[in-house]
């Protein structure tokens, strides 16, 4: 059964005009439709034809046998959780459980920002930064390439893209500015609640 990329929660104009239509339509018309594309290529007729893309990123992980399959797999969940993590009506600050989590495990929202805008912009090359829950607590991470938190037993919350492609149409080389957009426009808190609270 191949997997099929879910669509945008929003327009693809809705995010303007921080992140553009423009940007969207390589990003998700091409960038993320071909981790689709190819990653049903590599598993069909495979033993993960059938499993959930969750289950196959965690089984193929650290295997550089099966490393095209986890590339792409990641690649295309990835994609999907970074559009939900955004919203046209985002930024602000986050409420409930997840406000008083960050407030006792970062130290402050200011805190957390701080950590998070290091991990994106120091993320050397291609890759994401995260949001996850690990061991009971909100910690801040960064992955190279592909790689998601979940393959290390942590639970992603957010992510931001830090690809080039996520945002040089807008951005040029100012990853700083993307970052700080993201932060304070666009970041979707209520679904990074919502991740919190299944978790829980």
């Amino acid at each position: 059964m191949a997997y099929q990329q879910p669509n945008l929660p929003y327009e693809k104009n809705a995010l303007e005009p921080h992140i553009s239509a423009q940007t969207l339509d390589f990003h998700y018309g091409k960038h993320h439709a071909a981790y689709v594309t190819k990653y049903n290529g590599f598993v069909k007729d495979t033993e993960y034809d059938v499993m959930s893309l969750e289950d196959v990123i965690k089984a193929s992980a650290g295997d550089a046998s099966k490393a095209a399959i986890f590339n792409n797999g990641a690649q295309a969940w990835n994609h999907t959780f970074y559009w939900n993590c955004m919203s046209p009506n985002g930024g602000g600050a986050p409420g409930g459980k997840l406000a008083e989590l960050i407030d006792r495990d970062c130290g402050s929202l200011d805190n957390f920002k701080t950590a998070f805008k290091d991990a994106a912009a120091t993320q050397f090359g291609s890759g994401w930064a995260w949001l996850v829950l690990s061991n009971g607590k909100l910690d801040v991470v960064k992955t190279l390439n592909a790689a998601n938190p979940m393959t290390e037993g942590k639970t992603p919350l957010l992510t931001i893209d830090v690809w080039e492609h996520a945002y040089y149409l807008d951005f040029q080389n100012r990853r700083p500015d993307y970052i700080d957009t993201f932060l304070d426009k666009l970041v979707n808190w209520a679904f990074v609640e919502e991740n919190l609270n299944a978790a829980l």
